[in-house]
């Protein structure tokens, strides 16, 4: 019985045989073609691109934890009572007043008996930095 082809020898012929587009040596000489296992590198990959997804995420969550704080802290002293025009630079005191409202001073707590709440610095922004608090009311 004779046989077409050789059975170590794949050929490029017309009946579409074509050695150099198969995905495997075809012959038993030729050098061994094999592919790399990319599912470890793939999972590395995948476990330092996720790490750096959390790291960044928790560090805008703490940017906006801190952004929040600060707007409420703003909020607090903008609907308090105050009768006079802040200046810049100036630092000023949060009280609880008698009534249950807030008032803004410039007398500090060592000079007054009343209920300090917080002390603040007003910048160039308008905005009131918390310079220091009795308690922390927004964490």
């Amino acid at each position: 019985m004779k046989k077409d082809k050789p059975d170590n020898v794949v050929f490029s012929d017309e009946k579409g045989y074509n050695a150099s587009l198969l995905p495997y040596s075809t012959s038993v000489g030729a050098p061994v073609i094999k592919t790399d296992d990319v599912v470890a590198w793939k999972s590395r990959g995948i476990h330092n691109v996720n790490k750096e997804f959390e790291n960044k995420f928790n560090e805008l969550k703490l940017q906006y934890q801190k952004l929040m704080e600060e707007y409420e802290w703003n909020d607090l002293v903008y609907n308090a009572k105050f009768s006079f025009e802040p200046v810049i630079g100036e630092i000023y005191h949060l009280y609880n007043g008698t009534d249950g409202t807030n008032f803004l001073s410039l007398i500090s707590p060592q000079e007054w008996n009343r209920e300090h709440i917080a002390t603040f610095k007003l910048n160039s922004d308008k905005k009131w930095l918390l310079l220091n608090h009795k308690d922390a009311m927004f964490s």
